[in-house]
């Protein structure tokens, strides 16, 4: 890769308390795909090499979508009215059935990734379905976006229908060995595995245990649901009596720690926040989802507060979107909501705080990602704003709009660890 750089308007992180405005700047992208800083202006050690001017706009370091199902991405916007149990059973799990056929799988996967391919996102992390075929499928097809994504080939062998349900804990540990394997084979340089139990009622002890063993072997990432709905918190209870809380279950057998994503994480007790600390894992926060399936609200400004990891997820297809823009928003709206409606919860999610969950929240996960300083891969989505705001406008209000009117239509280039990851005439 050549070294290149982009002159123009940047808007980022420097964790979740510093929002850094740099207009008429310029940010250098190293050989190696790691960003070396944004300077005033291109400094004399990198003249010559190719500069991109984008001063009309602005440029963000692009956002991580942390949890999304490819497997539900045609039932975007249904069965809004269901909760969770009602809607898997109902809507979700008939449709997961379906990538059974390669020739229905390559079709979704191929609308789903140029979707994602046209947006606000860099990164993100994906269930695919229990079909092992479907899933290499879909990683082919990831691959060829030029976005760095988790894709996980769901594991699940308890409490679904037959049609979904997978045999028993040694076929689905069976097959996951040998997707990994494929996995292996194939090379993949941007698309990589991630352990994924679908949630605990549906996988067995044995097979969670299974699945804990094999990420400590592999050293994988894990990721699944936590406390998303009141229901599904009742029946974890009945089917583990023993433990002492649904985050244990996971704990117990070894599938909590540093390299762990949770998704919802709405009903997390004091000791169930205080073991996702102590463990490293992270809270994705899937705000559009939790209010369409009246799931409820999480507390993040607590877990701000706590110091706990936090990201987004657009949670297709519980969430109705894949435009990581309006999840930002649903996740101020939702809080405000939140402080509005408990006198003693604490303030709100700023958008500063949104937009850092967004995308250096979310890119910690990855290493060093999702932010313009030194040593970051460089990942950067270049914005036409001008739709709305002029370029002598300031910054901070250029952010501010760009949070409320942003939309994945507006994006101009893209870039991913150095790589063009769209490519639009301007």
């Amino acid at each position: 890769m050549e070294p290149f750089a982009i002159w123009g308007n940047f808007i980022y992180t420097e964790g979740p308390e510093k929002l850094c405005l740099r207009p008429n700047s310029v940010a250098v992208c190293k050989e190696n795909g790691l960003c070396d800083g944004v300077f005033d202006r291109l400094p004399d050690r990198y003249k010559g090499i190719k500069l991109k001017d984008y001063r009309e706009f602005i440029t963000i370091p692009g956002y991580c979508d942390m949890h999304l199902h490819a497997g539900q991405y045609r039932n975007q916007g249904r069965g809004m009215d269901m909760q969770l149990i009602q809607w898997l059973e109902r809507l979700t799990y008939p449709e997961e059935s379906m990538f059974r056929d390669l020739d229905y799988a390559k079709e979704v996967y191929g609308e789903l990734t140029a979707d994602l391919s046209e947006g606000f996102t860099t990164r993100a992390a994906i269930f695919s379905t229990a079909h092992t075929k479907a899933t290499l499928l879909l990683m082919d097809e990831l691959e060829r976006t030029g976005l760095k994504t988790l894709v996980g080939r769901v594991n699940m062998d308890s409490n679904a229908p037959d049609s979904i349900r997978e045999q028993d804990a040694a076929y689905s540990l069976a097959e996951t060995r040998d997707w990994l394997n494929q996995v292996r084979d194939k090379g993949f340089l941007r698309t990589q595995p991630i352990v994924t139990p679908r949630f605990v009622p549906s996988c067995s002890p044995a097979l969670l245990k299974g699945l804990g063993e094999l990420a400590g072997e592999t050293g994988l990432p894990v990721q699944s649901h936590l406390d998303e709905n009141r229901d599904e918190i009742e029946w974890v209870r009945q089917l583990h009596p023993n433990s002492p809380s649904y985050a244990a279950v996971y704990d117990e057998n070894g599938l909590l720690g540093p390299r762990t994503l949770m998704a919802h994480c709405i009903y997390m007790t004091d000791e169930e926040c205080a073991l996702m600390k102590e463990r490293g894992a992270y809270v994705v926060h899937c705000p559009t989802s939790n209010t369409n399936v009246r799931s409820g609200i999480a507390p993040m400004r607590k877990y701000l507060d706590m110091g706990l990891h936090t990201c987004l997820g657009s949670d297709i297809s519980g969430g109705h979107t894949l435009d990581m823009a309006e999840v930002i928003r649903q996740a101020i709206g939702v809080s405000r909501a939140l402080w509005q409606l408990d006198e003693g919860h604490p303030a709100y999610l700023t958008a500063q705080e949104a937009f850092y969950m967004a995308t250096e929240g979310g890119g910690s996960f990855f290493g060093k990602a999702g932010s313009f300083q030194p040593g970051y891969e460089f990942d950067a989505v270049v914005v036409d704003d001008t739709g709305y705001c002029q370029r002598k406008d300031a910054m901070e209000t250029r952010f501010e709009q760009l949070i409320y009117r942003g939309r994945d239509s507006m994006v101009v280039d893209k870039y991913v660890a150095g790589e063009c990851a769209i490519d639009r005439t301007i």
